[in-house]
């Protein structure tokens, strides 16, 4: 494999993350590398970074120290007003070649996984694409990025010895976010930019934002499977009585009955719920791995012996065409006489 442009004798034991950002929010998945990075490098004395970029972003620079990062490069520019793959790929490049950091993280959002295939090949280095877990190797002081795939039958564990620098884009809600902490503090380094219209050889038109789903946020989550035979109506009016939201596994969305953007599991979203009702879900195991940090799940389905039971705090063993109308009339008087 070709060199990468500087390896383990030139990197800063540093970790970067790309800290996506869109109306002067920072992207959830930016805030949960922030700990999981935090966490890697208070193991090893390191150093974490964010990258800001983007138009008038300066107001979030205390927000990103909060979380817990000690240093942020920021990219301030009217041209990176919204995502361009050559301008944020430009300034990006500019930057990791200043600071040469020993990991670079992005989210595996539409963007980040753009820049982040983008950057490897400029650099000349590896990317673990869609990551469920990150640790360090301490013998070997080396990044371990976890992938997934045959439906959880196969596990990589994946390192890059001498190629820097280690880069990784990581699924939204994997891992947890912190609590910030206004009193942080750190510092603020500003990067050089000297970008031209004529750089940049794209432009926006004009930018519709169509309404989505977002399951990670849901403190409520009720998620319909094989089992609920294409009824999600009752699943929709349980979810909605909650005050949450309502998911599926993979065979109804093959079926047609609920929109790919609402499938939790490997292949789908990972959600950290307060309550994960399952209904007329078996449980295998790359669904499984969309509800394991859910507080409290419970799961109803009607072979007592289905592997959904083996992760659930409450079982119950029943049909759910039968116990979601019994929970829906029941929640509905609670709260008309409420």
């Amino acid at each position: 494999m070709v060199d990468s442009l500087y390896g383990r004798k030139e990197e800063s034991k540093s970790i970067w993350i790309l800290l996506e950002n869109d109306n002067h929010h920072f992207e959830h998945v930016s805030l949960e590398l922030i700990n999981k990075s935090r966490e890697i490098a208070d193991q090893l004395g390191w150093q974490v970074a964010g990258l800001l970029i983007g138009n008038g972003v300066e107001g979030l620079i205390p927000q990103a120290f909060s979380y817990g990062v000690d240093q942020v490069w920021i990219a301030d520019h009217p041209l990176l007003d919204s995502f361009n793959i050559e301008a944020y790929g430009a300034v990006t490049f500019q930057a990791i070649m200043s600071g040469k950091p020993s990991v670079f993280l992005c989210g595996a959002t539409p963007n980040g996984r753009d820049l982040a295939g983008r950057l490897a090949v400029r650099l000349r280095t590896g990317l673990n694409a869609d990551c469920t877990n990150l640790y360090m190797n301490i013998d070997t002081v080396v990044l371990v990025s976890e992938v997934s795939g045959f439906g959880g039958g196969v596990l990589a564990l994946i390192e890059m010895e001498d190629h820097r620098p280690q880069m990784a884009t990581v699924r939204p809600g994997v891992f947890k976010m912190s609590e910030p902490d206004p009193n942080r503090d750190g510092r603020v380094i500003k990067i050089p930019l000297p970008l031209t219209p004529n750089m940049i050889h794209t432009r926006t038109v004009a930018r519709i934002v169509g309404e989505t789903v977002d399951l990670t946020k849901a403190e409520q989550l009720v998620i319909g499977g094989r089992g609920v035979s294409g009824n999600f109506k009752i699943i929709k009016e349980l979810a909605d009585l909650l005050e949450g939201d309502y998911a599926t596994t993979r065979p109804p969305v093959d079926e047609g009955h609920v929109e790919r953007e609402r499938m939790v599991g490997q292949t789908g979203v990972i959600c950290r719920p307060k309550i994960a009702i399952c209904c007329g879900i078996s449980g295998a195991f790359h669904f499984i791995v969309g509800i394991l940090e859910a507080e409290t799940v419970i799961a109803i389905n009607t072979d007592p012996d289905a592997p959904i039971f083996d992760h659930a705090d409450y079982c119950i063993v029943g049909d759910v065409n039968e116990y979601i109308p019994a929970l829906i009339q029941t929640l509905a008087e609670i709260t008309e006489s409420s």
